[in-house]
């Protein structure tokens, strides 16, 4: 059998968790949605900045392999002259 004093005890208490919740469990819950959306933001922004940097270097690469095949025998030879060239 219930105690007639505990409903009287569980109505407030219930009437006490809501208002906590109300009052800090809501917004520490919007505080943690917040954080979140600005840490997807700054995830974002890296993606773009990495992929910014693979393009770049993609560009080099394919300068390079066009130097390299364009200008293979006179690099080679260019690098000897450089190499055997008098220090200033």
């Amino acid at each position: 059998m219930i105690s007639p004093i505990l409903i009287p005890i569980l109505g407030i208490s219930c009437g006490i968790l809501a208002i906590f919740g109300g009052v800090f469990f809501k917004p520490w819950l919007a505080m943690q949605q917040r954080k979140m959306e600005i840490e997807a933001t700054m995830v974002a922004e890296k993606a773009a900045q990495y992929a910014a940097q693979t393009e770049r270097l993609e560009q080099r690469v394919q300068v390079l392999e066009r130097i390299i095949t364009d200008r293979g025998v006179a690099l080679a030879e260019e690098i000897d002259q450089l190499r055997d060239a008098p220090l200033n």
